[in-house]
């Protein structure tokens, strides 16, 4: 499917187990899926905290906030690598993503040191679904480890208000290491299934 695409149809989209990624090349926004897809566990005791990580944690170095900066945390996680790393994230995209931020749909968790933004992830809440879409963080700015303790307060978040699914969409082994799986496409759009039919307390409640 080729942009334009409007905040209804991305929604539809996500509801049907595709997410919206624009060519590096072109700005060409496009619905994907994959197989397999990977997700991650939300019960008590199935995300691997490293002993390291579990500390920095607890340890107060960042403030996490949720819906404090989205435009911020947007643009970080647009910011073209390059190499084999080049951003999907396109200015149009960002554009639709903060229409969903509007709406209601799509949040952000932040990792703050000070007044520098160090770290954070966002993604889309439908229903019970969380679809998490990117994270970045900024060990220039003292932000190492920032994205996984965003990720931890994510999860611990989407447990305490009953969600049932956290899509990681493709795996790359740090969302790996951090105890996400990968799924067969036919247990992932069942689990999807699942999670549209569950209605939990609000995502920034």
């Amino acid at each position: 499917m080729s942009s334009p695409l409007t905040p209804e149809v991305v929604l539809a989209g996500y509801r049907a187990g595709a997410f919206p990624m624009a060519n590096p090349d072109s700005g060409e926004i496009s619905l994907f899926a994959c197989d397999p897809r990977c997700v991650m566990p939300l019960e008590r005791g199935r995300m691997k905290i490293s002993r390291s990580l579990s500390r920095r944690t607890k340890s107060g170095r960042f403030r996490i906030a949720w819906d404090g900066a989205f435009d911020r945390v947007i643009a970080a996680c647009a910011s073209d690598r390059g190499g084999e790393n080049r951003s999907w994230i396109s200015k149009e995209l960002q554009s639709l993503y903060l229409e969903l931020h509007r709406l209601g749909h799509a949040h952000s968790v932040e990792a703050w040191r000070g007044d520098d933004l160090v770290g954070g992830l966002y993604g889309v809440a439908v229903e019970g679904a969380f679809f998490g879409e990117s994270m970045f963080s900024r060990p220039d700015l003292g932000g190492t480890d920032a994205s996984k303790v965003c990720l931890i307060a994510l999860v611990d978040r989407l447990r305490a208000r009953g969600f049932a699914l956290l899509d990681c969409q493709y795996a790359n082994p740090h969302i790996l290491s951090l105890g996400a799986e990968e799924i067969p496409v036919e247990e992932y759009l069942r689990r999807l299934a699942h999670a549209l039919s569950v209605h939990p307390r609000s995502a920034n409640d």
